[in-house]
């Protein structure tokens, strides 16, 4: 049974004296009258969350035969859906003699809503077999947003020709919810044809495209689209902002988004769940994790997207312990974690090294019937594996109750490379090798598992591998932020218009950091060469470079803030403490793990990461 709120009383003496008010005038009132007043205690029963009254209220109904009627119908499958009691929802639909479309949309929206977008497509299919009533706009966006939950594109393609046919392609609901499900199905190219096809475009057709492109990593395709809604006087949305907002945050447009955050404040969605989440994203992706507290703690309402949001930041920023408190605080408020949030404590535990801690958490999903998933596996076996328990780690995997993925594999990888098992590295990757076709970020691991074990032959038919599929080593990038522009550097990069100023910079910093102390550690570059060539290779980084350029630029007071699409190497994650202490500068490198704050020659990661 549903527990009352802790503000909201089920019943008030008030609350009390206006139902049993309300019933007499149910017993008076006229026929019509009779339905529509009860469709409006529904409404309002649904809205407070009172099952004990609309309960009461269903007995009515079926009492004086009201059920009979579609409207009540639809209303009672609704209510009992928000109370997130989607089978008393399907029980009403059975009892229900006479069935509209109306009332074929309410039953398959009430699964699609409650997370069960399976039975929802079962019910639509229902629909189209009993061949008396065919959907309409009210019923292809909820039969499209089941296939969008499932990324089903196949079957997101029958719905839509389905629609099509009996000619409600081209209505704006019915449109704009194909072009949601193209897009969040990744099909890019179709979820933008069906967008130039339309005639009429609303807020969610703009959104959807919009969310879409920023999904996928188009982060320019997606501000070149919110410009357009925007000079076309599209009413954007909160959900609008909030994509535009990730789209800053990915793209770490630090000046952009506190713009969208400005007309967020100005347009007064900055206080609604979905733009409070990117805005804490956005300013924790862009180092500035005081800004994110600041939005949490004046939220007026958390959902539990707002909590995720702000656990993943306090992880990457090393804040741990305020990890555990949010936690705390999550389930004192009664709000119920999901599969994310786990992910996110795992998270915390693997890059602070409580493995303890880790395998409590991990056990606690149990208590939530939360079954943990792969990705769950792989945060684990990386805890384990970060922590040197390689032993324990390969037991996991071999004990998981599924296939291994090659995150799980990664993990693997990563944890013999921090511990210097060069014998157990060349062993996994032996076992990676036999799942075939892998990414080229696993391909490149792979390569250096065996080169760090010597077996240079097997590093290059790894790379071979990758070349002959006709991929690609992702490029290690840095950036950095300067007024409205995002200067990026490559290793050895000598493009940049400062080029000459930035390697001279570099150059002197260097002899600085020498007589602190400094020696390079050139085991990190994974190549056959000469020590000379070693050298030159490891001490042009691009986050070398990066930093270089923001210390000619950048004042003294200004934090210097630099992005990095790959993990740090130990050499510069060194170079860099030493960086910090002989500038006495403040320096904050987030690379695609986590973030790095240095000061002073230390690091805010404790060397553990």
């Amino acid at each position: 049974m549903l527990q009352p709120s802790l503000d909201k009383p089920i019943q008030q003496p008030h609350s009390l004296f206006l139902w049993e008010r309300a019933q007499n005038l149910l017993n008076q009132n006229s026929f019509e009258l009779n339905f529509r007043v009860i469709c409006h205690h529904l409404v309002n029963f649904s809205s407070r969350k009172n099952l004990l009254q609309g309960q009461s209220l269903h007995a009515h109904v079926i009492k004086h035969g009201l059920h009979a009627i579609p409207l009540v119908c639809h209303h009672l499958i609704n209510f009992y859906s928000k109370l997130e009691l989607p089978y008393r929802s399907e029980q009403v639909f059975h009892e229900t003699p006479h069935k509209s479309s109306t009332t074929w949309s309410s039953i398959i929206s009430n699964f699609v809503n409650n997370e069960l977008p399976v039975r929802g497509l079962e019910y639509f299919k229902l629909m189209l077999m009993n061949g008396e009533i065919f959907p309409d706009d009210h019923t292809f966006p909820c039969a499209t947003k089941a296939c969008a939950m499932l990324c089903d594109n196949l079957l997101g393609k029958s719905v839509h020709c389905i629609a099509v046919k009996i000619g409600f392609d081209l209505n704006v609901f019915v449109g704009s919810s194909v072009v949601d499900m193209y897009a969040k199905c990744s099909d890019l190219s179709k979820a933008r044809k069906m967008f130039d096809e339309m005639s009429e475009r609303n807020v969610v057709t703009w959104t959807s495209l919009i969310y879409g492109y920023s999904q996928v990593g188009k982060d320019d395709e997606a501000l070149t689209l919110f410009k357009d809604a925007f000079r076309q006087d599209i009413d954007v949305n909160d959900f609008t902002f909030s994509s535009v907002i990730r789209v800053c945050g990915s793209s770490t447009l630090l000046e952009l988004g506190k713009q969208m955050h400005g007309l967020c404040l100005k347009l007064s969605y900055d206080d609604t769940s979905f733009v409070g989440s990117s805005l804490i994203s956005m300013y924790s992706k862009s180092g500035i994790i005081d800004d994110a507290y600041r939005i949490f703690n004046e939220a007026s309402y958390k959902n539990l997207g707002m909590w995720n949001s702000m656990l993943i930041a306090c992880a990457q920023h090393a804040h741990t312990k305020d990890v555990f408190q949010l936690f705390g605080r999550m389930e004192s408020v009664g709000v119920k974690p999901n599969f994310i949030t786990f992910l996110c404590i795992l998270y915390a535990c693997s890059h602070s090294g409580l493995v303890e801690e880790g395998k409590h958490y991990f056990n606690l999903m149990n208590r939530y019937n939360i079954e943990p998933g792969s990705e769950h596996y792989a945060s684990m076996v990386d805890l384990l594996g970060r922590a040197g328990k390689l032993s324990e780690a390969m037991k996991l995997i071999e004990e998981m109750p599924m296939q291994p993925t090659e995150s799980v594999w990664g993990a693997m990888l990563t944890g013999c490379r921090i511990h210097g098992n060069p014998e157990l590295a060349g062993s996994v990757a032996d076992k990676i090798f036999a799942l075939g076709a892998v990414s080229p970020g696993l391909h490149v691991m792979l390569s250096n598992a065996y080169a760090a074990a010597g077996r240079y032959q097997e590093a290059a038919m790894a790379r071979k591998m990758l070349r002959d599929r006709g991929q690609k080593k992702e490029t290690g990038l840095s950036w950095v932020e300067d007024g409205n522009r995002v200067h990026k550097f490559a290793a050895g990069d000598k493009r940049h218009e400062m080029s000459d100023q930035i390697y001279r910079k570099l150059d002197e910093l260097l002899v600085e950091m020498e007589r602190a102390g400094y020696v390079a550690d050139t085991t990190y570059v994974l190549k056959e060469v000469g020590n000379e060539e070693k050298n030159d290779a490891i001490k042009y980084h691009s986050e070398r470079l990066a930093i270089a350029f923001a210390l000619i630029r950048f004042p003294p007071q200004r934090p210097i803030v630099v992005m990095k699409n790959l993990r740090i190497c130990g050499d510069c994650h060194v170079a860099i403490k030493f960086m910090s202490k002989c500038t006495g500068r403040v320096i904050t490198v987030r690379d695609n793990n986590r973030f790095h704050r240095f000061e002073d020659g230390k690091c805010s990661c404790g060397d553990y990461w």
